[in-house]
């Protein structure tokens, strides 16, 4: 692994090099064990602790497949996935890695008793497969974290659509949270030149969730002068969609939790701000009611903001905690588009309010290889910037598991890999310079 690491930080390193560099046998990975998939039984979601599921072990190397690229990890981060991953909820992904283990006798390499977890990455290309060639050794990258197969008709008008569409490092094995990964050359972006290792690994998800979400015709399809009503607006996936409102003309409305993270929407340039713990918004009398007149304030709340207006579009993604104010709020013919449920799946709605409002909800879930080129060429554009606000070692992942779990990061935190330390892998110091006041928005908060 030293060899890697020392041609990737060596400034004369050639694409032969990186060809040529002596691959291990085994690498060093974050993982889950298949025979603890009841570690958690009976406890509470809140209860259940990443630090606990999460191990970091050796493990073999990985056959490399056609289409498929060996990468050497310099940064990975965490996501939601990786939480609901490591708490066993809603389901094992062993079940995930039994299903495409199933498919053939290439994919059956995933169906393993661990599981290498982790959709994000940058790092740089050690090896490819049969038939890549838009791809090289020595390539710095970032990979989105849509795997999909391409076999069925379905899937070639939006990749999204595919029978085979998984979740890389989620749905499966080889993920990003390691020393090396295993990736199909169609998850490859470049590495926007101006960022450090750690900041280009920390958009893959989130941004391209949230271009598709809000941006894409597939999605919200948002347009200048739009009213979005955002949830988490600091979170990590928030935080990108409060970006494309304010790059895209829109007006966003950021909900947020405490005084410090209505600070950094501040920050990224949004004036419209709800701090709905300290305006006391309780949508939920108990566990079986919901509040209609907390749905009605809440509403008003927005009205005082827009001057009277409701909003367009909601980005929704806590669930079943707020889906029904979200519901209530939007405007007659307005959208509300959903991925996730970080509160729970289960949504409560008042339908009178959808159906005799002409609202729509649309179900949004990642983005398509065109949609996340996209949302990672506005990065490397200086356009929009990461949110990266802490950074943790591979071996403390748990811990930054466990943070995320339980609500206390800002923005998306970051995973160092085979980096050694913070801050290397700059190529455009010009171009950072300008932006970095945005780039570190997240850090100096």
């Amino acid at each position: 692994m030293k060899e890697i690491l020392d041609a990737i930080l060596s400034s004369d390193s050639t694409s032969a090099d990186f060809a040529n560099v002596k691959l291990p046998e085994s690498y060093r990975a974050v993982t889950l064990h298949k025979d603890e998939e009841q570690m958690f039984a009976g406890l509470a979601s809140r209860d259940k602790d990443p630090r606990r599921s999460l191990h970091l072990d050796d493990v073999p190397l990985p056959e490399l497949g056609p289409g498929e690229a060996l990468v050497a990890v310099m940064a990975s981060a965490v996501n939601y996935n990786t939480v609901w991953s490591s708490i066993f909820e809603p389901v094992s992904t062993f079940g995930f890695l039994e299903r495409y283990g199933r498919l053939s006798p290439l994919t059956k390499r995933h169906d393993l008793p661990y599981h290498v977890l982790g959709s994000d990455l940058a790092g740089v290309v050690l090896r490819t497969g049969a038939g890549v060639n838009a791809w090289k050794p020595g390539d710095e990258v970032v990979a989105h974290c849509l795997s999909v197969e391409l076999e069925s008709s379905d899937g070639h008008n939006d990749t999204m659509m595919d029978p085979e569409q998984r979740i890389w490092g989620f749905e499966t094995n080889f993920g990003g949270l390691a020393q090396l990964a295993l990736v199909k050359t169609n998850q490859l972006m470049p590495k926007p030149a101006h960022l450090t290792w750690e900041e280009a690994a920390s958009p893959g998800l989130v941004n391209s969730t949230a271009y598709r979400q809000l941006v894409s015709q597939n999605g919200a399809g948002m347009k200048q002068g739009d009213n979005v009503l955002i949830w988490g607006a600091s979170g990590g996936l928030g935080s990108y969609a409060t970006q494309y409102a304010l790059a895209g003309g829109a007006t966003p409305i950021c909900v947020v939790s405490s005084p410090e993270k209505a600070d950094i929407c501040r920050a990224m340039g949004a004036e419209a701000i709800i701090d709905r713990s300290a305006e006391g918004y309780r949508f939920w009398k108990d566990e079986h009611n919901q509040d209609p007149r907390e749905w009605k304030r809440f509403g008003g709340r927005i009205r005082e903001l827009t001057g009277g207006e409701d909003v367009d579009i909601v980005f929704e993604h806590p669930g079943r905690e707020t889906f029904g104010a979200s519901v209530y709020v939007t405007r007659k013919g307005g959208t509300i588009v959903t991925c996730a449920s970080t509160s729970g799946y289960m949504h409560q709605y008042d339908n009178r309010y959808l159906w005799m409002s002409l609202k729509r909800i649309v179900g949004s879930h990642f983005a398509n290889y065109r949609e996340a080129w996209e949302a990672n060429r506005l990065v490397a554009k200086g356009r929009i910037h990461p949110t990266l606000s802490k950074v943790y070692s591979l071996e403390q992942t748990g811990q930054a598991s466990l943070d995320v779990h339980q609500n206390r990061h800002q923005g998306k935190v970051g995973v160092l890999c085979l980096a050694p330390e913070e801050g290397l892998g700059v190529r455009d110091a010009e171009l950072r310079a300008q932006h970095l006041p945005a780039i570190n928005r997240f850090r100096d908060i």
